[in-house]
């Protein structure tokens, strides 16, 4: 139990409050954020989920193009249909890049989920784009950073976009406006459970 007295509390919230509305008051410039979700630990996806439903919430038109997913039925693109949401979702991967075993399958596949994106990002319709597992595509080689860096450079002043998957290129995370790194503590697959219905797809 906290020994701290009433009046002590109230002071530290209040020097709190006062620091806080000092940062909002600073706080002046809109614009489109550059978000990455990357690290080994799970929920990059669900996040970025997340950030969709908010927008959707906030009457925004959401993109997302799922790149190395599309081998399993998801439950998100499940939701999206049933329910008729206003996201514009394209899954155009194969699964896992270790199963194609086809380099050259693998950055076809890559190369047509990109064109995808970059169609979406140039739509002005557009506020939020969704670029589901890129970083594993850029990982990979499978397209090339450059590209990729001076498309998403290039945005719209207030499109937001986010890029998620694990190993996140030194130079994305460095344009980036907000990184998160998810980081694993624990896992059950490595107890041996195998994927979970409504947590893993």
């Amino acid at each position: 139990m906290s020994t701290e007295t009433d009046e002590a509390h109230r002071e530290k919230m209040q020097r709190r409050d006062v620091a806080h509305e000092k940062k909002k008051a600073e706080a002046q410039r809109e614009q489109g954020l550059l978000i990455v979700h990357t690290g080994a630990g799970k929920g990059k996806t669900t996040a970025a989920l997340g950030l969709a439903f908010r927008a959707l919430g906030q009457g925004m038109k959401v993109g997302i193009v799922q790149f190395i997913k599309g081998a399993i039925a998801t439950g998100e693109a499940a939701l999206v249909e049933k329910l008729q949401l206003p996201i514009e979702m394209h899954t155009l991967g194969e699964g896992f890049t270790w199963k194609t075993q086809d380099l050259n399958r693998d950055i076809a596949t890559a190369r047509k989920g990109w064109e995808k994106a970059v169609s979406l990002l140039r739509d002005p319709s557009f506020d939020m784009v969704i670029l589901d597992e890129l970083n594993i595509v850029l990982r990979y080689d499978y397209l090339p950073l450059e590209e990729v860096l001076a498309e998403l450079t290039a945005r719209r002043e207030m499109l937001h976009v986010v890029v998620t998957g694990r190993n996140a290129k030194p130079d994305l995370i460095d344009k980036a406006d907000l990184v998160t790194e998810m980081t694993m503590v624990k896992h059950p697959f490595r107890d041996g459970v195998k994927a979970q219905r409504g947590v893993e797809f």
